[in-house]
């Protein structure tokens, strides 16, 4: 074989190798597509995308100056971080009552509002007496806040039911824009309610006195602000508006979220949700 062969046969080599490596690397990213891997963008990496989910509401009713809660507390950040059930997007809200703050701890996130949205909660469930930490979904449930086996059960069903679409949008002058399908879930004679909720992510404390003294404590979905903003028509072809969103100095944007809810008044039924963060 000449000289002349064997550049040939270099050069055809060298052009096989190419071709293998590009057909390598294409079936490796079909391969990571097929799977279902997202790329995150920076800081979005704890909180699994959740998409075609049914929105399931996970309310936890908490304070740091119980001892029981911060198991709940983690168990909350659990769900939303990583969306344990297939069909469910778990939005929740971790509402800080204000009964415990009278012995020995005042929680910074506390609101007499909590304690009375948990107050109706008991009335809605028969008469039960309130607790923490107390966890409810969509409404339709209640249990013991750190049992994570009543929670993945609870929201599997929750996921199952479908809810009336919701969809959200920031407009340029910084108001929320709120569009919600005919309410086909709604219960005759009842009068659902619009909610607006300003959760904020990633909060920390250390907790001085109290059953959780020396702790320092995390919390995810802490509620900040809680209106009712609307009343929804059922008999109306959909709901639309535009709500005006305040913040306070303190709080910080990068971690807040708007969670917009319809709620039935006399059974406390969630009947659409939806959550979107904060514009940049």
């Amino acid at each position: 074989m000449n000289l002349r062969s064997i550049a040939a046969m270099i050069l055809a080599i060298g052009a096989l190798l190419v071709v293998w490596n590009a057909w390598q690397s294409a079936n490796s990213m079909l391969r990571s597509r097929d799977a279902g891997s997202v790329m995150a963008a920076p800081g979005a990496a704890d909180v699994k995308p959740v998409a075609n989910a049914t929105p399931v509401l996970v309310e936890l009713f908490t304070s740091e100056g119980c001892s029981s809660c911060p198991p709940a507390d983690a168990l909350l950040s659990r769900l939303e971080r990583t969306q344990p059930v297939g069909g469910a997007d778990a939005i929740v809200l971790e509402e800080h009552v204000d009964y415990w703050d009278r012995l020995g701890w005042k929680d910074p996130f506390s609101s007499s509002a909590m304690s009375e949205r948990q107050t109706e909660y008991g009335k809605a469930f028969g008469g039960r007496q309130i607790y923490t930490p107390q966890m409810i979904v969509d409404g339709r449930s209640e249990f013991v806040g750190n049992s994570e086996n009543a929670a993945l059960q609870a929201i599997r069903t929750a996921g199952a039911v479908a809810k009336p679409g919701v969809t959200l949008a920031w407009a340029a002058d910084g108001k929320l824009n709120v569009q919600i399908a005919p309410l086909a879930n709604a219960s005759a004679g009842d009068a659902p309610l619009v909610f607006l909720a300003i959760t904020e992510n990633d909060l920390r404390s250390d907790v001085k006195h109290g059953e959780n003294a020396g702790r320092s404590l995390e919390h995810r979905g802490v509620v900040r602000q809680l209106a009712n903003v609307a009343k929804a028509d059922t008999s109306a072809p959909g709901f639309s508006s535009a709500f005006g969103v305040r913040t306070a100095p303190e709080w910080n944007r990068s971690n807040l979220r708007a969670v917009v809810f319809v709620q039935e008044q006399r059974s406390h039924r969630i009947l659409a949700a939806a959550a979107i963060p904060f514009p940049a």
